[in-house]
């Protein structure tokens, strides 16, 4: 089970696709860093993790972005 403040708890299928979601500046294209780590979230919920990391953020400045790891189970 995933908890993310966003929507409470989850329910995560084992057979669901890892995915990273991307936080993106839209006025470089450049995903911001910490500590020379680009920001970015695994998760199998990329819904949740980008609403999650554009909570409080201009969207016209941010966007995120999602990129599959693996094949999504249907």
């Amino acid at each position: 089970m995933t908890i993310t403040p966003a929507t409470g708890p989850r329910s995560v299928t084992p057979a669901a696709a890892t995915c990273v979601v991307r936080l993106i500046d839209r006025r470089t294209g450049r995903t911001p860093q910490r500590d020379g780590l680009a920001l970015a979230v695994f998760t199998a919920d990329p819904e949740a993790a980008a609403a999650t990391l554009l909570r409080g953020r201009d969207r016209s400045l941010w966007e995120a972005r999602v990129d599959p790891l693996g094949p999504r189970a249907e």
